[in-house]
């Protein structure tokens, strides 16, 4: 398995390739460091400059310091990069001209109108074809949930994730999320009876679509901790799902869209990626 881990040097990043290890059992990591100076003004030009040559040596020094670290951790190397430009677009390059089975990186967790904006790792996950693997800190490594849906590309991510990763030691839980259409709750539609049965129909189809995905576990001996039928927003639910169970990482699915804005994170995947405070695992099936 082929992996592209980007790097600024931050401790964030470095925890989210030590995450990755923990759940992969093989892999080889390509390291990725791109020096960004495309906040400065066009009118500036750098690249002879003196400051030209810190962003390069500082580039190299984590680099170095980012081989001697997986060397460390038993990780295995591959090729080692350096690109100029803005770190999306350096990252999105890389990604389209080798192919990486994943592109892990950290996020720090942007608040207020940079959370709004979206970090790096929003639109890296946006824009790539690739799967990715996104840590926000270091954790136990332990718990995983897997959030499913009756999509036709739940199965391909749960089978890709299967096919990737070692869950042998892990606890895994599976989730999925319905909704309850707010029309049912309009004046003339208040009969509770009725509404209960369609809540009750709701939970039954769920629960039958969890013990599908459990069977899909069970052929390859793994068993399940633990299965949660929800109610309500599917990104709200799972993230308050993620921090009372401790989940250390959830796995989702993302539907390849076109012509979106690299912004524009309005998918249950994205949204979980934004307020997680677990790793999160977005799969391209």
């Amino acid at each position: 398995m082929r992996v592209l881990f980007c790097t600024d040097g931050s401790k964030t990043s470095y925890s989210s390739i030590k995450n990755f290890s923990y759940w992969a059992p093989d892999f080889t990591a390509d390291i990725l460091c791109a020096i960004d100076w495309s906040f400065l003004p066009d009118t500036v030009s750098i690249e002879d400059s003196e400051f030209a040559m810190q962003c390069a040596n500082s580039a190299d020094s984590i680099l170095d310091y980012s081989e001697k670290y997986l060397k460390e951790n038993n990780i295995n190397i591959g090729q080692k990069i350096k690109m100029c430009g803005s770190t999306v677009d350096c990252i999105v390059e890389t990604s389209e001209k080798n192919k990486y089975d994943f592109i892990v990186l950290g996020s720090h967790g942007k608040k207020g109108i940079q959370k709004w904006l979206g970090s790096v790792s929003q639109e890296i996950a946006s824009i790539v074809h690739n799967s990715t693997f996104i840590s926000k800190m270091s954790n136990n490594r332990k718990k995983v949930l897997f959030a499913v849906d009756s999509s036709e590309i739940s199965p391909a991510v749960v089978a890709k994730a299967l096919e990737s990763f070692d869950f042998s030691d892990k606890e895994i839980y599976l989730g999925t999320v319905y909704d309850i259409p707010e029309y049912l709750f309009l004046e003339g539609n208040i009969d509770t009876n009725w509404i209960l049965e369609i809540q009750k129909k709701q939970e039954t189809a769920a629960m039958i679509l969890l013990t599908k995905f459990e069977n899909m576990f069970k052929e390859k001996g793994l068993a399940i901790s633990g299965k949660s039928v929800m109610s309500g927003a599917p990104a709200e639910e799972i993230n308050n799902y993620i921090t009372k169970r401790g989940i250390d990482l959830v796995v989702c699915g993302i539907r390849n869209r076109k012509y979106l804005s690299r912004f524009l994170l309005s998918s249950v995947s994205k949204r979980i990626l934004e307020s997680a405070n677990s790793d999160v695992l977005i799969i391209r099936p």
